[in-house]
């Protein structure tokens, strides 16, 4: 598995993570939050990103980490 970093634009609340099950939320001081946590395929991915496109989320950038 891949850990992402996936910046999306706005503060989200914490109250977003049960949308993002485990993922990370971490709050920017340039007022993105930082999505962190691990994806298991491509296909998992594409469910992410679907899933920030559905919400309305303005996507920033997409990061493959070191685990």
């Amino acid at each position: 598995m891949t850990v992402y970093e996936v910046r999306v634009a706005g503060r989200l609340d914490p109250s977003w993570s049960g949308w993002f099950a485990g993922f990370t939320l971490i709050p920017e001081p340039d007022d993105t939050t930082t999505l962190r946590g691990p994806i298991a395929d491509q296909s998992a991915l594409h469910g992410l990103l679907a899933r920030i496109r559905d919400l309305g989320l303005p996507l920033i950038s997409i990061t493959p980490t070191n685990p």
